[in-house]
């Protein structure tokens, strides 16, 4: 990553840390793009250019790739549901380990404000693409299914860590609830 790459993606975590700040403080629907442009000490075009809605604020985050360069890291064993939840596993214990609280904070608004969870669903489409594309496209039908099961049990996990106030260790519970569907661990 240059320098210019490093700066982007600085203003851009900056923006967000601050859009969450406002919106816990002050409510989702009270905070403005101004708000937080203001907040973030950079115009109100800055905000849009890196994040194209309001929503964005909370709901962008760079699993998508994410997930695609650790399917292609970890060894293509076991059936897709099992090698997805080893993926899942992975960025869950790296993202709950590095980011707690910012992953905590974007699932609790998340989870409270209903302009929110209508766009998770585009986020959790996104993610399943994600997964999908990894793998031989041959394979699609069933990539597409082990995904979508995968990141069910996936949400399940993050909604209990979040209603515990991050408390509980996500990777254990992301165990258990895809043992609790598949019968084993991942």
């Amino acid at each position: 990553m240059n320098s210019r790459d490093r700066q982007r993606a600085d203003t851009r975590h900056r923006i967000q840390r601050q859009a969450l700040r406002l919106f816990t403080d002050h409510g989702y629907d009270a905070t403005t793009v101004n708000d937080v442009a203001d907040a973030a000490g950079v115009s109100a075009m800055t905000v849009y250019r890196n994040f194209p809605t309001k929503e964005d604020l909370v709901l962008y985050d760079n699993f998508d790739q994410l997930t695609a360069a650790t399917i292609a890291e970890l060894p293509a064993t076991g059936s897709l549901t099992d090698r997805f939840g080893r993926t899942a596993l992975t960025i869950l214990d790296l993202v709950s380990t590095n980011e707690h609280d910012l992953l905590l904070t974007r699932l609790q608004l998340m989870i409270s404000t209903p302009a929110l969870q209508a766009r998770h669903l585009d986020s959790q489409f996104r993610l399943q693409e994600a997964f999908v594309s990894a793998v031989d496209s041959s394979l699609e039908y069933g990539a597409r299914a082990a995904a979508s099961a995968v990141l069910g049990v996936t949400y399940t996990a993050l909604l209990r860590w979040a209603a515990d106030n991050g408390e509980p260790d996500l990777p254990t519970l992301f165990r258990e609830a895809f043992t609790a569907v598949f019968g084993h661990a991942p």
